[in-house]
């Protein structure tokens, strides 16, 4: 164990992986059988296994089977499951209160997440942030700004998009299956626009903003346009990384056109790409930034923060939720940003992927079905292709699956479905990184 783990790791769990039994064991299976006649259908998973420890880079189940962890609750637990700060956090405030409602009774542990997110965000002019519960909501929420703002209503988005699961963020999203099919009709006066895949546009920067620009400006008018949002990296959409020039080129003819310019930071938040926040590497200061997922260390939070004039445009009261910017949730939130800032977790993520993309371009050189490896510090990514450049989803799902089976939580993605995607907790040791992922690599080969 290193220090960073003894640092930053959660309970005292054997870091190792180890199976005890096929899974799911027969206690995990036990509450699987109770989870498909007391939840909802919809509700799914893709690791079969009851949950019971978590902590470092494990995850342990309901028979004692210690599972490699490369997916942190899908970028959430990014500074370790029960990081010991933010538990004793947690603790004490729930002791003090759980609950006022912050627009009921404000307290101060709101405000300092939001001074926090003020001083962190890319940008140097002032800003505000208000506080909600869910990556969704966020983005919900800087789209009423936006629009209230500009006095517009057009909002335009990215192919290969993930925004979330409600009615406006469906709307957003891209991909049908599962997030879409039969759920509308879905909210009016949102636009999907192209936007930069290198591996598969082929197109730079430039070239690819040209072509986005051009739609707006002829399929929906620029001065029709409340909004654009786009992930810096979109996520589930496969990881991909635009090409160099592509999001400046957006955000200045957004910014000559009066347009807000929102980066949907949810999942490269909080250190995950080795910045504090993806804009900073990717050269954009966006007008406004939601944040979720690693934000508070596994509670519900999630934060709007842009900049003064755009997020005070709205009436008193327009903002705001029962529980949003919980007091327990803040509490977590200022323990974890502690963590990211005080044991350098942006610099721990760099060499994270610095060794995911080492491992996979040494048997990208043997294995052809691998088309790319990509995605920026420890939100990495492989894209597999058959022989013909096509999507490979058979290979992604058969390798993770088999990966799952032998103990390594290993999440896909993609608008194709044939990405493979890495998302440790930074409080990984690099022993259990390399053998979760050479598991990753053996079930690739194997398939």
């Amino acid at each position: 164990m290193t220090s960073l783990d003894a640092a930053i790791g959660g309970p005292s769990l054997p870091q190792k992986r180890e199976l005890k039994t096929a899974l799911p064991g027969p206690k995990s299976k036990e509450i699987l059988d109770r989870k498909a006649k007391a939840v909802a259908a919809g509700v799914t998973y893709s690791v079969p296994v009851a949950a019971v420890a978590a902590g470092g880079g494990v995850v342990v189940d309901a028979d004692g089977n210690s599972l490699i962890d490369l997916g942190s609750g899908i970028a959430v637990t990014t500074v370790g499951n029960a990081n010991p700060r933010v538990a004793a956090a947690v603790a004490a405030q729930a002791a003090s209160f759980t609950h006022t409602c912050f627009m009921v009774s404000p307290y101060e542990g709101y405000v300092e997440v939001a001074e926090k997110l003020n001083q962190l965000t890319p940008g140097d002019f002032e800003k505000r942030t208000a506080l909600f519960n869910s990556g969704a909501e966020a983005v919900e929420n800087a789209i009423k700004i936006a629009r209230i703002h500009t006095k517009r209503t057009a909002v335009v988005a990215f192919d290969h998009a993930y925004h979330g699961r409600t009615n406006l963020t469906m709307a957003l999203t891209a991909k049908a299956a599962p997030y879409k099919t039969g759920f509308g009709p879905f909210a009016s006066e949102v636009y999907r626009v192209a936007g930069s895949y290198p591996y598969r546009d082929g197109l730079s920067g430039a070239e690819a903003a040209k072509r986005a620009i051009s739609q707006m400006d002829k399929q929906i008018g620029a001065d029709q346009i409340a909004a654009i949002i786009i992930e810096p990296i979109q996520g589930e959409g496969g990881f991909i990384v635009p090409a160099e020039g592509f999001l400046e080129t957006v955000v200045a003819w957004a910014r000559e056109n009066g347009i807000v310019f929102i980066a949907d930071e949810v999942q490269t938040g909080f250190a995950r790409t080795g910045t504090m926040f993806a804009s900073e590497q990717l050269g954009i200061e966006p007008d406004l930034i939601t944040t979720a997922k690693g934000i508070a260390g596994g509670m519900p939070l999630s934060a709007v923060t842009g900049r003064a004039e755009i997020m005070d445009a709205s009436h008193g009261g327009g903002l705001g939720g029962t529980y949003g910017g919980n007091p327990v949730a803040c509490a977590a939130a200022l323990a974890t940003i502690a963590e990211y800032e005080e044991n350098n977790l942006a610099g721990r993520a760099q060499e994270i992927g610095e060794i995911i993309s080492q491992k996979f371009s040494a048997l990208a050189e043997t294995d052809n079905r691998i088309g790319e490896i990509r995605g920026l510090g420890a939100m990495a990514a492989v894209e597999f292709v058959d022989a013909d450049g096509e999507p490979n989803a058979a290979l992604a799902k058969a390798a993770a699956g088999q990966a799952v089976a032998e103990g390594v939580i290993t999440l896909t993605c993609g608008t194709y479905g044939n990405v493979i995607r890495f998302l440790p907790p930074l409080s990984i040791s690099d022993e259990l990184l390399i053998e979760g992922v050479d598991v990753v690599i053996e079930a690739v080969k194997a398939n």
